[in-house]
């Protein structure tokens, strides 16, 4: 749980006249920490839900409202009052995920990895070195690259990785640019692994993943796993220390949560596991998925786990499987990956609507609630713009409440954050909390109304 970052808060240093306590007291100081923590985002937690229980109570609408607004109080409230239950319930989910066992070098089964790879440059090169030097045993590992149509070095650094490691790297050169999903079928058709893992060619991979994504599969009833993904050039500015926090939130604490109920909604594609015998089976399927009568062309990771959890099969997420991935340094490609992730999101969560009903009752239960909560945040969120803009013209001291209410529901969640990484960059994410209020609230709208494009915004 310890940061090595420069960052990271100061630890107490062991004494060297007392042996027998150099090793104990760094894994005291974590259990006291974690248990510190957890006590006070239980703290937080109940304190948020009498909050808005008083606030469902009692109106607080300032006076001289006009009265037709006045209706959008009390459901902002009851859907910020179920949110509270829900952040409740992940946080018990949370507290008792536990990651599978990782495979051994003895028992781990004979495991294919794919790497698509579109005008990547020299970091594809990085990524094959990772997954090449990474622990697994190498009669039972084939690497495949697909080079799906590059017009730049792409294809160049391929072969000088195929040629460093001949025995594990094979390639696939497409002719032209077909899409991702193109580019992981040509994977798929050649793959002789009873596992396959999918990297991003910009991402690398840490030296267990590969072992703990094949520990996962021990369980017949496994069909996916997802890796947990951390920001590999979280140095490079503003955004990249902004979403390495929201990055650990969004795995540490919601696919943890989802993997309880074994409902993973999205294995992600910089480090996703399929059972191959499953996604042969399905890849027709996928590979013809439409949309509004549009073929679909990006969200093909959260589309494939769709596909699995349909097939009856269960997807988890695998902590101990970490793997670095670029992440975009500019607002104007920040953009264009939000909006390419709420495409896919409001097109597959339209489907999981109907999946959802062949999921175990348990499953069922905790999914559909999760989902109803989460999905309500967009008309009831968006009407409650329109109620805060009334309430501040009014009242114009709101607004310094609602800054101030910001902070502390972010500082809220970064105690989450705070229990895996002792470290001062939650800071950046009470940060983001206010960029996401003031610079990103447009994506989700702008998405809904852009579905049908095919336009990948990858670059």
């Amino acid at each position: 749980m310890s940061d090595s970052t420069p960052e990271a808060f100061p630890t107490t240093e062991p004494d060297e006249a007392a042996p027998a306590r150099v090793e104990a007291t760094p894994a005291r100081l974590d259990a006291v920490w974690s248990w510190l923590v957890q006590v006070a985002i239980v703290v937080g937690v109940l304190a948020l839900a009498c909050s808005m229980f008083l606030t469902l109570l009692r109106p607080t609408m300032a006076s001289g409202v006009p009265p037709w607004i006045r209706w959008l109080e009390r459901p902002s409230v009851l859907w910020a009052t179920m949110g509270v239950v829900l952040l409740g319930l992940r946080t018990v989910l949370w507290f008792r995920y536990r990651p599978s066992a990782t495979a051994t070098m003895a028992d781990a089964p004979m495991l294919t990895v794919i790497i698509p790879a579109y005008n990547e440059g020299e970091m594809v090169a990085r990524s094959i070195d990772s997954v090449a030097t990474a622990r697994y045993p190498r009669e039972r590992l084939e690497i495949l690259v697909v080079d799906d149509g590059s017009t730049d070095d792409t294809w160049i650094h391929i072969e000088r990785a195929a040629a460093k490691y001949p025995q594990l790297v094979s390639t696939i050169r497409l002719p032209e640019n077909r899409g991702k999903r193109e580019a992981l079928a040509a994977g798929f058709a050649r793959t002789q692994g009873e596992i396959v893992v999918t990297i991003d060619s910009d991402s690398v991979i840490e030296t267990g993943a590969l072992l703990a994504m094949a520990g996962a599969f021990r369980d017949p009833k496994v069909g996916a796993v997802a890796g947990k993904v951390l920001v590999y050039n979280r140095r490079e500015g503003l955004i990249p220390q902004m979403l390495h926090v929201r990055f650990i939130l969004s795995f540490d604490l919601l696919r943890a949560a989802q993997s309880s109920y074994r409902t993973v909604l999205c294995v992600p594609g910089a480090l996703a596991g399929y059972r191959t015998s499953v996604v042969r089976d399905l890849l027709p399927a996928w590979l013809e998925q439409s949309f509004l009568g549009t073929r679909c062309t990006y969200g093909e990771d959260r589309a494939l786990t769709n596909y699995i959890l349909a097939a009856g099969y269960d997807s988890l997420y695998q902590r101990t499987a970490v793997v670095h991935t670029v992440v975009p340094t500019t607002y104007a490609r920040l953009c264009k990956m939000f909006i390419r992730w709420e495409r896919s999101f409001i097109r597959e969560e339209i489907r999981f609507a109907r999946i959802v009903w062949s999921r175990p009752p348990r499953a069922r239960i905790l999914s559909l609630f999760d989902a109803l909560v989460t999905d309500l945040r967009y008309p009831i969120g968006y009407a409650s713009l329109v109620l805060f803009g009334v309430m501040v013209a009014t009242t114009p001291v709101i607004l310094a409440r609602f800054l101030v209410a910001i902070g502390v529901m972010s500082f809220l969640n970064m105690l989450y954050f705070l229990r895996n990484e002792r470290s001062w960059a939650f800071l950046y994410g009470i940060l983001y909390a206010y960029f996401w209020c003031f610079a990103l609230f447009w994506i989700f709208p702008y998405s809904a109304f852009t579905l049908r494009s095919r336009s990948w915004l990858t670059r």
